[in-house]
């Protein structure tokens, strides 16, 4: 029997310096798939988060990096030389590949509103491994920066 492997995707944080970040605060919390194992037929999900608050009305728009891939489709976790494909997705149904707006993904776009000033908001952040790929156990990882524009 095959042992599983444990993967997960570090999601650091990059916010730009301008006036209206410094009047919000952020923070993520990671994807963490768990054990994979290589022979269950269905893929592995999971979800992260990003919070935001902030203390003025402003448009937000928040893109994920490649992280250690060379492409947004696949995504990649690493263990040395090994990699074990995966995505990130705005939406529950992971059809929207979460990326930087360009070659067909997705940015995460919204408006504070007066209702929301000093409220923390939620992002969910949902991850995919697809089912079946042949790595051998070990803890898998990769890091994708947030970038948040204010």
């Amino acid at each position: 029997m095959r042992p599983c492997a444990a993967a997960f995707v570090l999601l650091a944080l990059l916010a730009f310096p301008d006036q209206a970040a410094a009047q919000c605060s952020i923070s993520t919390s990671s994807v963490n798939f768990g054990s994979y194992d290589v022979y269950v037929p269905s893929a592995r999900d999971s979800t992260g988060s990003l919070t935001y608050n902030c203390l003025l009305p402003l448009s937000v728009q928040v893109t994920l990096t490649k992280g250690s891939s060379a492409t947004f489709s696949p995504r990649t976790l690493k263990k040395a030389a090994e990699a074990l494909q995966y995505n990130l997705y705005r939406d529950a149904g992971r059809s929207l590949i979460w990326g930087d707006g360009t070659g067909g993904t997705s940015i995460y776009s919204a408006t504070v509103t007066i209702f929301q000033i000093a409220t923390n908001i939620t992002v969910t952040v949902y991850g995919r491994i697809p089912a079946q790929q042949d790595i051998s156990a070990g803890a898998y990882n990769d890091t994708v920066t947030a970038t948040i524009n204010f």
